[in-house]
């Protein structure tokens, strides 16, 4: 099986909302389409805030891939989020998420970034599997959110 990356682009949209909302549904997260779309137009006009790449599996899309930036003294520089990895059911434990982790890498590296981040649940242990394998570590820390002007 060959895997290969493309950058998406707007008219890739409808197939990301489709592979997001897949995500979303098994990660319990509130899937809102025009707020994911928007973002997603976002991001397509401004690519220094991220980038998204689709996954392929011999031509055809299987998942996606969104890396946000940012900058962190304690990192020593600029930094990254894998924001969101997903990649559909019959093609998981095949090695793609793997291969995505090395693509964001490298590309990562290209643009002088000092660290890569990602976010996983505690009890998705074949997730922290695959990422620990690819050199993450855990932290002794709590993600914590505000949502900044939302409504209570």
């Amino acid at each position: 099986m060959e895997i290969t990356f493309r950058t998406a682009i707007n008219n890739d949209i409808d197939l990301l909302l489709t592979f997001m909302q897949e995500f979303y549904e098994i990660e319990h997260l509130q899937f809102n389409h025009q707020i994911i779309r928007s973002c997603l137009q976002e991001i397509f006009n401004n690519d220094k805030l991220a980038m998204v790449w689709l996954i392929c599996a011999d031509g055809e899309a299987v998942g996606y891939v969104v890396l946000t930036f940012g900058y962190s003294i304690e990192f020593h520089g600029r930094d990254a989020l894998v924001d969101e990895l997903y990649i559909r059911s019959g093609y998981r434990a095949q090695g793609l998420g793997t291969k995505t982790l090395k693509f964001v890498e490298t590309f990562c590296q290209s643009l002088g970034i000092k660290a890569l981040h990602l976010v996983v649940a505690y009890e998705n242990t074949k997730a922290k599997s695959v990422y620990k394998k690819a050199g993450f570590i855990e932290h002794d820390r709590y993600i914590m959110t505000n949502w900044i002007g939302k409504d209570e």
